[in-house]
């Protein structure tokens, strides 16, 4: 029976599966290892069950021992792992797709309703019981008619688009390439990042991270919007430069920020901190039990698939 180390806790459900199908070493206080640890606890294991969380970079990984066959992360992304690294050592990568798509989206929908309709402040207010009304109380961005750029028009980017457009948003979008007409259901389609910026009352940040996407958000980019624009990002946090995002927010270049991901996780940047426009969750994408139980399910199929034919459809290098 193949030995899998698993680095995060996982819900019961899942944790029962995973024994019967391999020997395995659960984290049961949901201790962060430090890289260290991860190698140390990896001795004679067959497999990885990995977070987001767990830093696999190219030193981590060629210290792993040589019977490490595959690193089964448990997310969509897998901007935490060398894939180079792990290919130079025979080692499979795999992720977790299309299992998230909906509750990733939900959460996406959540942040432009709560930076458009002042919702941190609404939420403040209310527990201090201090609030009056006023005819012009909190009064926010309505999203009937308002211009959505999605950045990276993925599996969530079109679902964000679809529910978007049910509530009378007005859909464009920039990708690598130019989506089928089935597949844009109307939206608009930017050669560049600047042509959909410079439309975007509301920018949705849905792309994969890489490399080229590091801080692609940034002080330059963020003129391109218009002024009083509202930024979200449901992807990942390295796409956005924080400092420059905030000194945005600062000068009302930006009106509102709503994210669900950013830098340092789970240290938010401090000068978020001053801005009553800023809706900020802690990365709350995935975090329906119907979602976690399927990726984590996917994760440990991608496991047992890979041990019985040598390979897996997730595997990503």
């Amino acid at each position: 029976m193949k030995k899998i180390l698993v680095t995060r806790r996982l819900l019961k459900s899942n944790e029962d599966r995973l024994k019967t199908l391999f020997e395995v070493n659960l984290n049961s206080n949901d201790e962060l290892y430090s890289q260290k640890k991860l190698i140390e606890l990896s001795k004679n294991c067959d497999g990885i069950l990995s977070a987001l969380t767990d830093k696999l970079d190219k030193d981590t990984i060629n210290k792993l021992p040589k019977s490490i066959k595959i690193l089964s992360n448990f997310a969509v992304g897998f901007g935490n792992i060398d894939i180079e690294a792990a290919k130079q050592r025979d080692i499979a990568v795999t992720n977790t797709p299309e299992v998230l798509t909906d509750a990733t989206a939900e959460i996406g929908i959540l942040l432009i309703l709560g930076a458009c309709r002042r919702a941190a402040e609404g939420i403040e207010g209310a527990k201090a019981s201090n609030w009056k009304w006023s005819a012009d109380y909190l009064i926010g961005k309505q999203l009937t008619g308002t211009r959505l750029g999605i950045l990276g028009m993925g599996r969530i980017g079109k679902k964000i688009a679809k529910i978007a457009k049910s509530l009378g948003m007005i859909i464009h979008y920039h990708n690598r390439s130019k989506l089928s007409p089935d597949k844009e259901e109307g939206a608009t389609y930017h050669e560049t990042l600047k042509g959909l910026m410079s439309v975007s009352d509301v920018l949705s940040i849905c792309c994969p991270a890489s490399k080229e996407t590091v801080n692609l958000i940034n002080a330059e980019t963020l003129e391109y919007l218009p002024k009083g624009a509202v930024v979200t990002n449901v992807a990942r946090g390295d796409i956005v430069d924080d400092e420059a995002l905030i000194d945005a927010l600062d000068r009302r270049k930006v009106y509102a920020v709503g994210l669900d991901v950013y830098k340092g996780e789970p240290n938010l940047n401090p000068g978020y901190l001053k801005h009553k426009s800023a809706f900020i969750l802690p990365h709350l994408g995935s975090a329906t039990k119907e979602t976690r139980t399927a990726m984590a399910n996917l994760a440990i199929d991608n496991i047992d698939e890979f041990f019985k034919t040598g390979t897996s459809k997730n595997k990503v290098n």
